[in-house]
């Protein structure tokens, strides 16, 4: 009798790619993204679960893949740069490249329960 095995598959890529979250400059990162907030929602940015990945490379230059709550956002031209010059100053950051994205769509359950329970959704 042989064993059974699944079929093989092609899966997808995943809709948010990894972050690069062995690399030694992550926790800071995330630390400056936390120093951002929403203007309208008083929770930073990484929590709400806009921050999607942090990718830093060998020569510790930093790519922030993001969203926001809503594409009509009145703030969609100016967070980028308020993460961008969050995370530049920080000691090694080479350099930052910050990108929108709006896939997938941002939702609530993409929050931190530090978030719901700040908001009251806990």
């Amino acid at each position: 009798m042989t064993a059974h095995t699944a079929p093989e598959t092609v899966e997808g890529a995943p809709l948010i790619k990894p972050s690069t979250t062995d690399h030694p400059l992550y926790d800071t990162v995330v630390e400056a993204c936390r120093s951002v907030y929403d203007p309208e929602i008083p929770v930073n940015i990484y929590d709400l679960g806009l921050v999607y990945t942090i990718e830093i490379g060998a020569e510790n230059d930093v790519m922030v893949f993001m969203t926001l709550t809503a594409p009509g956002c009145p703030v969609a031209g100016e967070m980028p740069g308020w993460v961008a010059g969050a995370i530049e100053p920080l000691p090694g950051v080479k350099t930052v490249d910050v990108q929108l994205t709006w896939e997938p769509p941002w939702g609530m359950e993409m929050m931190s329960d530090e978030a719901r329970l700040e908001l009251g959704f806990m």
